[in-house]
């Protein structure tokens, strides 16, 4: 089995990477199987159906949209039946999953559980991200600006482990320690946070959640995989079995990156016998 489970195309607000140019580059890549998981981020963007989306560099979708991109989540109809179109058009080459990613903080927690309970009989697989706090991004430094590297690693991680705690509808923990990305100061000591991350993975596996290994560390340049090698052996020696491996790819060009690297990580150097899919957000284990 392979399989890229972190992929994203038209309907995330930064791709603009059509489905079906992602599909066909998963099938000349040889995948089995690959899922989309296009971007919610209640609390920076709106839902389609709000009306007034605004755009990036302009105010509002009035204000010369060419060439820029919405502050909006997928547009769920539209996103969901196209993967049904999909299905049909690329039966028996490939398995297409239904897939979101949510970008959660414990602020816009009830919005995401009211997102899901809508679309859940749609939906094989939820990621849970966090790519802000209190509506301060990451990329942008919001923040980490005014803190010690201390305070903004081990806020990262608390508010990880109190959105975990109030929401269950989701089926992996994705780029887990994401925050490294975007750290100017550097990889903050594991030691460090160790304990706060395996508070984190033991709520994962007492819900019968996993984690995933995002293959985009390449691509960025990282010195360790996303999440570290500490923190998949650290999952592995607490129990934790559910694993998905996704490229994060935004683009056709990324789809696949560094996949089988990934898996030889997984296997030889950490020590897990098997990878999930997904299906209604149950989890099918593979043989590695």
């Amino acid at each position: 089995m392979r399989a890229d489970y972190h992929l994203h195309c038209e309907f995330s607000d930064d791709s603009r990477e059509r489905m079906e140019t992602q599909i066909e580059r998963a099938i000349a890549l040889g995948l089995d199987e690959m899922c989309f998981t296009d971007h919610v981020d209640y609390g920076l963007k709106k839902d389609w159906s709000e009306g007034n989306i605004a755009w990036r560099g302009s105010d509002t979708a009035s204000s010369g949209t060419a060439g820029k991109d919405p502050l909006a989540n997928v547009n769920y109809p539209e996103y969901f039946s196209k993967i049904d179109r999909m299905r049909e058009v690329y039966k028996g080459q490939i398995t297409i999953r239904k897939g979101l990613e949510f970008g959660i903080q414990t602020i816009t927690a009830d919005r995401f559980q009211k997102l899901y309970d809508t679309w859940a009989k749609e939906l094989d697989f939820v990621l849970l991200s966090m790519h802000q706090v209190n509506n301060l991004e990451f990329w942008t430094q919001d923040f980490q600006r005014g803190k010690t590297q201390k305070e903004y690693n081990e806020e990262y991680y608390r508010e990880i482990l109190r959105v975990q705690q109030i929401f269950k509808d989701y089926s992996v923990l994705a780029h887990l320690d994401l925050i490294v990305r975007y750290d100017k100061c550097g990889v903050y000591p594991f030691e460090q946070v160790k304990d706060l991350i395996a508070e984190i993975l033991k709520q994962a596996i007492r819900d019968n959640k996993g984690i995933e290994l995002n293959t985009s560390s390449w691509k960025y340049k990282l010195s360790d995989t996303q999440p570290s090698r500490d923190i998949l052996r650290l999952y592995k020696d607490l129990g934790g079995k559910i694993l998905t491996v996704g490229s994060d790819a935004h683009t056709a060009n990324m789809l696949g990156d560094h996949l089988d690297e990934g898996y030889r990580i997984l296997k030889e150097e950490i020590g897990f016998r098997e990878i999930c899919t997904f299906d209604h957000m149950t989890p099918i284990f593979h043989t590695l």
